[in-house]
């Protein structure tokens, strides 16, 4: 008979099944764990050269990351300045009013 349909007399025991089901799932957690470790290895090694600059450029990322940081904080104390407002605070207060009111 073929693998897909077994008689009863030849059925093993669910306790063999059992057993080996967790050895296959124990490889295969084993190949995946390795493909991982591969995949990741080849994701986070440069493929061409170095990936450093040098020279006049060497400092770049962090003066852009300066600048958009002061960016930020200024664009979050205008924020809060205008929602401290008392036209907002109004308008904000109605649209939570209405939001919550029931009918």
């Amino acid at each position: 008979m073929h693998a897909l349909h077994t008689p009863p007399a030849r059925r093993r025991p669910a306790a063999l099944a059992a057993r080996r089901s967790r050895a296959a799932l124990a490889t295969l957690a084993t190949a995946a764990r390795a493909w991982l470790d591969r995949t990741r290895t080849r994701l986070v090694r440069p493929t061409a050269g170095p990936l450093r600059t040098a020279g006049r450029e060497a400092g770049m990322a962090t003066a852009e990351y300066a600048i958009a940081t002061l960016a930020a904080v200024g664009f979050a104390g205008l924020l809060l300045v205008i929602l401290k407002s008392a036209e907002v605070r109004g308008l904000l207060l109605g649209i939570i009013k209405s939001a919550l009111s029931v009918g």
